[in-house]
């Protein structure tokens, strides 16, 4: 039924009129037709989107690819830029240090971190030093060798040192003292001869005078070749030697005696020739080599054993590569011992053989006539270029200035090799472009190596010196810019240099700044003919437009990476990130590591200092731009708005704290606390760590200006920035002379003693730095200002040059007691007591007291 049913229905819907069958039909086909047509177009559509979508993804795909290799290589390219050279060509020619082109400086005292060493000015250069130890003292061996602040030395410093042809030095060891002095002599095409002359006497009241040893020593950087001869039976009479630098030369070691025209005293001789992997392994390598089987035996005194350099066997080059991680070439390397009872006189004397027309030998008499001929022409030079004696200064003053400046002449050095450096686009540092560097150091103990933000105010003393040291020596720094205009701040060239520095402080960072403050030595350098009423002489002019391309680079990279939050303000990058760790974050991209800036370091952060810095700069610009007959405008424009006061005033001046400040996301409420450590009941406690000092801030941090009062405050001041009529310089003055702020009668302090932060430590382990002391480079900087506001008419001229003569006055007598009373020059002032402390020798920008006591700002 179902079917039937099923059928008749069927059937009935197509034949209750069988004429309309057909008609019916046909359009059935039609519709069947264009149902047809409408599902190809239906499906051809389809079709069509879906090909769109497949070529869009496809067209992603693609794009994606691109953009991902494009990625790739910009990150490749970011990479890259930190050590990619800058495309101007260099200022200094290749062989600008070379005996053909510069022979005066070819040889020099390079090594400021030995006590006693010369050198050439070239990549791979023969050193030779001098080590010595004294004998019958007991079972230590107390080798001196590098400058170490832990050898204890009663003093050592240059006392006079022309920076070119001659120096004397005084070292004073426990109970004796020695003097070395050098001299030089041009001739032949290799840097000629210089010869060395080294008395020991004894200075305790001792009735046994000290038996010393002196180890003079010659050794190759991996180039070169030395042969050792040896004369009565294990006399080292000379080394003779080839380099690619110095051609062939001998190095003559003459006997020891009593005095220049006494006959030889008698000694005990030992030497050693062996191989060294690296100039940083010379100390240990003497070291090793000691034996304490040998003999002194004098004519008229007992027979005591004594120790001596005997053999030394080299670690396999397997050792050495699992020592450094790689192989290094060995280098020749020769030591020769004389042991002898003071008081005593050795001269050393090296000769080149291309000198070939040479006089007479340096030696003896001839010496002598040469050293008092160039101790004559010092002085006269130091008298002319500062006149102390005509300013009425006594003789010790005086010849306290010339150590300060020989000590500063004395310490430059030439560093050759590569900074290991790292930027945000980089997972592991990479080395720097390698190149030379020639530049003077802060301290020879424990700042051996160049800084960027020290060397400026180092070319202030020098270039009233030398002009030409100055040129090289910014030459030098510029040269070490990349692409980006970037120069590393620290340089830590080479093995010798990385061997005093802690591994967290070599690798240098892109985004760290340091203050230019090369630009002071550059405006010293113009302006001092401008001072004369001379026009820039031919050569200046063309030093400065070999220099400009690169100086244009290093200011815009600062103009760049280091703005700050608003319109025409500036930040200082690389604070400290850990500040759980940190009372106030330090800023040691600023020069001023730990004083105090805004509590939580933030974007919002402006630093009052770096503005200031900038200012400078760009006025420097626009000056050396204008002598050279280049665009000057924009540099001209930049000057005028950072130098506007009432810019200044807007970005920096707190009406409330009345002084110049930073800006920041600051609270004053925070205090290092002892962490709680949670030990368990039953636990023994030195099973858990121990409870670190950490951060403790009791009040919110929020923005504002950071009151801090202190060198920073005195930017605006200290660079001249402000008017001299300016009603700001008034508060500044009167903070700068509150003892309860700033003033001590030793100098200036670096945080006033109502800060909160005075004297407090940054962490645990980091005692104050910049948060009291006195620092010298700050404080001649004030008296430099206060020079210029005292002979500028404006309405606080007169306490200008009171508070001048006052402050030089304080500075000048501390520093020369101080020296007086400790045989150092020292890294900052006590600001209690005036007593020096931190590192010493100290004759960085410690020596610009002579400049101060010169008047010459």
């Amino acid at each position: 039924m179902g079917r039937q049913r099923h059928g008749k229905r069927v059937i009935s819907n197509s034949s209750k009129d069988g004429s309309d069958s057909i008609p019916h039909g046909k359009e059935d086909k039609k519709k069947d037709i264009a149902n047809s047509i409408l599902h190809r177009k239906e499906k051809k559509k389809k079709l069509d989107i879906a090909k769109l979508f497949i070529n869009i993804s496809i067209g992603l795909c693609i794009f994606s690819l691109i953009w991902f290799f494009y990625a790739i290589y910009m990150r490749s390219y970011m990479a890259r830029r930190i050590i990619t050279p800058h495309s101007s060509p260099k200022i200094l020619d290749p062989n600008s240090t070379s005996p053909a082109v510069s022979p005066h400086l070819f040889w020099g005292s390079y090594r400021p971190q030995v006590y006693f060493g010369m050198k050439t000015r070239s990549p791979k250069s023969v050193v030779t030093g001098l080590m010595w130890m004294r004998q019958f003292g007991g079972m230590d061996v107390n080798l001196r060798h590098t400058c170490e602040q832990g050898d204890q030395l009663q003093s050592y410093g240059w006392l006079m040192h022309d920076g070119m042809d001659f120096g004397i030095q005084e070292v004073r060891d426990t109970d004796f003292t020695l003097t070395t002095e050098f001299v030089k002599r041009q001739g032949g095409e290799h840097g000629g001869d210089w010869s060395w002359r080294i008395t020991a006497k004894q200075q305790s009241p001792a009735a046994q005078a000290p038996v010393i040893s002196l180890m003079f020593y010659v050794a190759t950087d991996s180039q070169g070749s030395l042969q050792a001869h040896i004369e009565e039976r294990n006399r080292l009479g000379s080394v003779t030697g080839s380099s690619e630098e110095l051609g062939q030369f001998k190095l003559t070691f003459r006997k020891p005696s009593a005095g220049e025209s006494s006959t030889a005293k008698y000694a005990s001789y030992n030497h050693l020739k062996t191989v060294s992997p690296g100039l940083e392994k010379l100390t240990d390598i003497v070291k090793n080599s000691l034996s304490g089987r040998f003999v002194y035996n004098p004519p008229s005194g007992e027979k005591r054993h004594y120790i001596a350099v005997d053999t030394y066997k080299p670690p396999s080059p397997q050792q050495q590569q699992q020592q450094r991680g790689e192989s290094r070439k060995e280098s020749d390397f020769v030591v020769h011992q004389v042991t002898v009872q003071a008081p005593f006189q050795i001269e050393v004397l090296f000769e080149s053989a291309s000198f070939r027309d040479r006089p007479n030998q340096l030696a003896a008499e001839v010496l002598t006539e040469e050293l008092e001929k160039r101790k004559s022409a010092f002085d006269a030079k130091f008298e002319e270029t500062f006149g102390l004696h005509r300013k009425g200064y006594t003789p010790a003053q005086i010849k306290f200035s010339k150590a300060a400046l020989s000590n500063m002449l004395g310490g430059m050095g030439y560093f050759y090799g590569q900074s290991a450096v790292q930027s945000k686009y980089n997972e592991y540092p990479l080395a720097y472009p390698e190149g030379p560097l020639f530049t003077a150091v802060p301290s020879r103990s424990f700042f051996p190596r160049g800084f960027l933000w020290d060397e400026g105010f180092h070319q202030l003393l020098i270039n009233k010196w030398d002009p030409q040291i100055t040129r090289e020596s910014l030459a030098h720094w510029l040269d070490m810019i990349n692409v980006e205009g970037w120069i590393p701040r620290e340089q830590i060239l080479d093995d010798e240099a990385r061997s005093k520095v802690p591994v967290e402080f070599i690798v240098q960072r892109n985004e760290n700044a340091n203050p230019p403050t090369l630009f002071l030595a550059l405006q010293k350098l113009i302006v001092g003919f401008a001072a004369k009423g001379v026009a820039v002489d031919k050569d200046t002019k063309a030093f400065l437009k070999r220099l400009f391309p690169r100086l244009q680079t290093w200011f815009e990279w600062y103009n760049t990476t280091q703005v700050g939050p608003v319109p025409n303000s500036y930040r200082w990058r690389g604070r400290d990130k850990d500040t759980n760790l940190f009372l106030n974050p330090k800023t040691l991209t600023s020069g001023l590591d730990d004083y105090p800036r805004a509590s939580h370091p933030s974007q919002d952060e402006r630093h009052v200092d770096l503005h200031c810095w900038m200012a400078l700069a760009s006025g420097i610009m626009a000056d050396v731009a204008k002598l050279l007959g280049e665009p000057h405008h924009e540099y001209e424009k930049t000057h005028q708005i950072l130098s506007d006061n009432s810019v200044l005033e807007e970005l920096h001046w707190s009406e409330q704290l009345k002084t110049f400040a930073d800006y920041g996301n600051h609270t004053q409420s925070v205090a290092l606390q002892r962490e709680k450590v949670y030990v368990p009941p039953g636990q023994p406690r030195h099973q858990f760590l121990t409870a670190r000092l950490v951060r403790s801030v009791r009040k919110a941090p929020k923005l504002q200006y950071v009151n801090s009062l202190g060198y920073v405050s005195l930017f605006p001041f200290l660079l001249q920035i402000l008017r001299p009529d300016s009603p700001k310089l008034e508060h500044i003055l009167k903070d700068m002379r509150d003892d309860q702020k700033l003033w001590t009668q030793y100098g200036l302090r670096s945080l006033s003693k109502s800060d909160p932060l005075f004297m407090k430590r940054n962490t645990e382990h980091d005692a104050p730095y910049w948060r009291g002391p006195i620092w010298i480079n700050i404080n001649y900087l004030a008296v430099r200002a206060l020079h210029y506001y005292a002979n500028t008419e404006g309405p606080y001229k007169e306490k200008s040059a009171s508070l001048y003569q006052e402050l030089r006055t304080n500075i000048i007598e501390n520093v020369y007691s101080q020296y007086m009373e400790t045989g150092y020059i020292w890294e900052q002032y006590n600001d209690s007591t005036g007593k020096g402390q931190g590192s010493h020798p100290f004759t960085g920008w410690s020596a610009l007291c002579v400049l101060m006591m010169a008047e010459q700002y």
